[in-house]
């Protein structure tokens, strides 16, 4: 590396945003986009430059802009300090991004996707830092949204928590879309945003998300496993206390089969790629294994790396379709441990749960993003016709 090279100022890169429902595709093409859409997003800004400071807004300015959060702000807030590709997280940042606070964290450039996000009053909430050419686009992402998820969990009633579906008749993946209404009507005129997304995984993606990193010699190595459905900050907490028990974290992650045999009904809302990439974004892991079978076996134990402990929550966990205990082998071999969890109620289900409660109150943000949508894509059409006409 040259000595100009190593004098060169790093670049600081701003991205912000609501980050609400952390998934793997959240990006910074919607303040609305969800946390896959949203680490994914991160993923590509950071890579446009060497620091990356992530402003989150709070729930009174998203409320007034675009209506109620589904998770809260200290939620949203310590769900983004936990992806590995952020260096600064920014609480309360005004929904208007402006030159101001760009200045005040020293940031160079706005990262923000190729399309239109507008403010309550139909104003571009990029349109200061385009003026002053501190302005980089991302490539926009075409996968899961927080506004599918919410209409995913619009489809469940408190009855689908209290027994058991057959993975034939009960998977997400058999609900009819004519009953999803207008979350899974997409691609028309007026709804141009809500639809259900077929996600289709690559390697190349799943590349993307992992560092390819291997435990060193003499490392201690920590297993869990779990669903990791609509990762939240209960998840994240419990991957931070795990990876104190050793050097490296090694985390299964349950098929979608497995998963609806043992949970029922409509889970898991996010498939296997969309929740494997969502453990990968979190700093804590170092790998995961996709489809981890739902008892801890030898395989799991030997065959990828040598595991040292094995580590679960101190709640109750269900047990496999046979009946038998999933952590019996770890238990036997005396390398079983449970830690607590100070995050321990906020879970998938309570997620759920407060969708469920304020129904309609949900519905009415849906809507209200569907006819906000609509608008931006007008808007977005007749930038992009402007710059094709100043080009010619």
């Amino acid at each position: 590396m040259s000595v100009s090279a190593d004098k060169r100022k790093p670049v600081r890169i701003w991205v912000d945003g609501c980050f609400d429902l952390m998934h793997f595709g959240q990006s910074p093409s919607a303040k609305t986009a969800n946390l896959l859409r949203h680490f994914n997003a991160l993923r590509q800004a950071k890579a446009m430059g060497d620091y990356l400071v992530v402003g989150v807004h709070s729930d009174a300015e998203i409320e007034h802009h675009k209506g109620p959060t589904v998770m809260k702000e200290d939620e949203r807030y310590a769900a983004v300090a936990a992806c590995k590709w952020v260096d600064e997280v920014v609480p309360n940042a005004p929904y208007l991004t402006s030159l101001e606070w760009m200045d005040k964290y020293n940031c160079d450039y706005c990262v923000h996707g190729d399309d239109i996000t507008t403010m309550a009053d139909g104003t571009d909430c990029y349109q200061v830092v385009k003026d002053a050419g501190r302005y980089r686009e991302c490539k926009r992402t075409q996968d899961i949204s927080t506004t599918e998820l919410v209409g995913r969990m619009l489809l469940m009633t408190k009855d689908h928590h209290k027994r058991r579906g057959s993975i034939n008749s009960a998977s997400i993946t058999s609900v009819n879309t004519a009953e999803v209404g207008t979350f899974s009507t997409g691609g028309s005129k007026t709804k141009p945003d809500t639809k259900v997304s077929h996600f289709l995984p690559t390697s190349r993606k799943i590349v993307q998300f992992s560092e390819g990193k291997e435990p060193n010699a003499g490392d201690k190595v920590v297993y869990v496993d779990g669903t990791f459905d609509l990762f939240h900050t209960g998840h994240i907490e419990f991957l931070k206390r795990a990876k104190q028990l050793g050097d490296y974290l090694l985390v299964g992650i349950h098929d979608d089969q497995t998963v609806n045999a043992i949970k029922g009904v409509n889970y898991p809302l996010m498939n296997l790629h969309e929740r494997v990439l969502s453990v990968l974004a979190c700093r804590y892991v170092d790998e995961v294994v996709i489809g981890a079978p739902y008892s801890v076996s030898d395989q799991v134990l030997e065959k990828v790396y040598k595991v040292d402990v094995v580590v679960h929550g101190n709640t109750p966990s269900l047990e496999d379709t046979d009946g038998q205990d999933p952590y019996k082998l770890a238990k036997e071999r005396n390398i079983y441990v449970e830690i607590d969890n100070p995050q321990n109620s906020v879970t998938t289900e309570s997620i759920i749960e407060r969708i469920i409660t304020h129904r309609k109150l949900f519905e009415e943000r849906q809507r209200r993003k569907e006819q906000k949508a609509l608008l931006e894509r007008e808007a977005e059409k007749a930038e992009k016709a402007a710059a094709a006409a100043a080009a010619q």
